[in-house]
């Protein structure tokens, strides 16, 4: 992986708590505050530096401009929500460009599987641990924070595993 290793894990203590945050509050809420996504993004800006050559540093914040363009565009087309295209913006400087094809698979996977689990509770017995919780009735539309949470949070754990 292209990633830093050591970088991975410096991201890993700040970045999965949030994570599980922007998880928890899509599925309950269905939105992904916008203070999660401006911490997120902090959090980037403030540990990276130490990490990377400026021309890299330079590189991975210009990707979370590229990415929230083409959000503001999906989102303009109603393909998706508001929340996530502003998650994927935000996660966008931590993916490394290389590593883009490991992400794709992992959150091909990702979303396969919290789909699935959504799913699966959703409709059984399990629904009863989280009653109040409006992705139960939302029909056909998915919280992604969830997916999108979970890709960023193995992709970073990945890299500090097998990083650069």
């Amino acid at each position: 992986m292209a990633i830093p290793a050591q970088l991975a894990l410096w991201f890993l203590p700040f970045v999965l708590p949030l994570c599980f945050y922007v998880a928890f509050t899509d599925m309950r809420e269905m939105r992904i505050t916008n203070q999660s996504v401006i911490v997120l993004a902090v959090i980037f800006l403030l540990i990276a530096p130490f990490f990377l050559p400026l021309p890299v540093f330079g590189w991975q914040v210009a990707q979370l401009a590229i990415v929230l363009v083409a959000g503001i565009v999906l989102n303009g087309a109603g393909a998706i929500g508001a929340g996530d295209a502003k998650f994927a913006a935000a996660a966008a400087p931590y993916v490394f460009l290389p590593d883009i094809g490991i992400l794709v698979m992992v959150f091909a996977a990702n979303l396969l599987a919290a789909f699935t689990t959504h799913r699966l509770a959703k409709y059984t017995a399990l629904r009863r641990v989280a009653p109040g919780w409006k992705s139960w009735e939302m029909g056909l539309k998915f919280p992604m924070g969830l997916s999108l949470g979970g890709t960023l949070a193995i992709y970073l754990g990945l890299g500090a595993l097998y990083g650069a």
